[in-house]
């Protein structure tokens, strides 16, 4: 017994009518009286009495008609309660970061991804690279804003797209003598004391570091490393040395250091956005399509 066989039934029994039963239920007269006669035949009693113009109840057709009425109502309310319940549902969404890079538009996507997806909360996690390509592989993540590893192969069964690059700079405090000039040869930069990320957890940073002053006599010698750039940029400023970092950081950091452009000047940074591949979530697929946008009005 199916719910459109008790629907059938309750229209014809309401109507004491086959014809204008079937004229309100959209459907043809001899495909209505077949299913009322399957519903009869299920059943083993007869619900209804017909003659050539009408249809009269039975006194078991009766006692069935408050039931199926019932069951109809409860299957009715049933979806109702669901959908409602669906509609405001909050669920989550888990997106890997890096800060540094993306400092300028992930404010812009978490604004318009909220606007599109009001009823998804956005969990940001602030993670290396290697961390984020982990966390989506094993179900942890399910986006991540990332600069992309040397070797495009290691992201092979994953999704990527790139969004926008970002210029290299060198980061120094305003008191330190760079700070007058706009741009300063790398062959300078070699001979500071250079504070960087934790090579353990940072190694495509230092893969970079080595491409940057490969034709540079003098390699630059590392004093700190910290596990993220607010850690570096807090050294630089304290004056213990100097930083390369993406010339976007400056639009959150206001005037507690400066970044001056190198000479001359390396290969810009790619970064993007990877998640699984085939079928994303719809709330992931909106927040790649947001972040897009985002890189464009950037």
């Amino acid at each position: 017994m199916e719910l459109r066989h008790l629907r059938y039934f309750v229209a014809v029994a309401e109507m004491e009518n086959v014809s204008r039963a079937a004229l309100k239920l959209h459907v043809s007269q001899p495909a209505l009286s077949r299913q009322i006669r399957d519903l009869e035949d299920e059943i083993g009693f007869s619900l209804l009495e017909r003659t050539a113009k009408s249809v009269r109840l039975t006194d078991a057709g009766r006692a069935f008609l408050d039931n199926a009425r019932a069951l109809l109502q409860n299957a009715d309310d049933a979806v109702t309660k669901a959908r409602a319940i669906a509609s405001v549902e909050t669920t989550e969404l888990q997106v890997g970061y890096s800060a540094e890079n993306t400092v300028e538009i992930l404010p812009k996507t978490l604004r318009a991804f909220q606007q599109a997806m009001p009823n998804v909360h956005v969990r940001l996690h602030d993670w290396n690279n290697k961390d984020m390509v982990d966390g989506i592989r094993d179900g942890r993540l399910q986006l991540g804003l990332i600069v992309p590893p040397a070797k495009a192969s290691a992201l092979h069964d994953l999704r990527y797209e790139e969004l926008f690059h970002v210029r290299v700079c060198v980061v120094v405090a305003p008191q330190h003598p760079f700070a007058r000039r706009r741009a300063i040869p790398i062959v300078e930069v070699a001979a500071e004391p250079l504070i960087g990320l934790t090579r353990e957890d940072y190694p495509g940073y230092y893969d970079y570091v080595s491409m940057i002053f490969s034709k540079v006599k003098q390699k630059p010698r590392v004093v700190e490393e910290y596990d993220s750039y607010y850690g570096i940029i807090s050294a630089v400023e304290a004056g213990t040395g100097v930083a390369l970092g993406a010339d976007v950081l400056g639009h959150s950091l206001g005037n507690r250091v400066k970044f001056l452009y190198l000479t001359p000047e390396p290969k810009p940074v790619a970064v993007g956005i990877v998640g699984t591949k085939g079928r994303l979530s719809p709330a992931a697929e909106k927040f790649w399509q947001c972040a897009k946008e985002a890189a464009v009005k950037k």
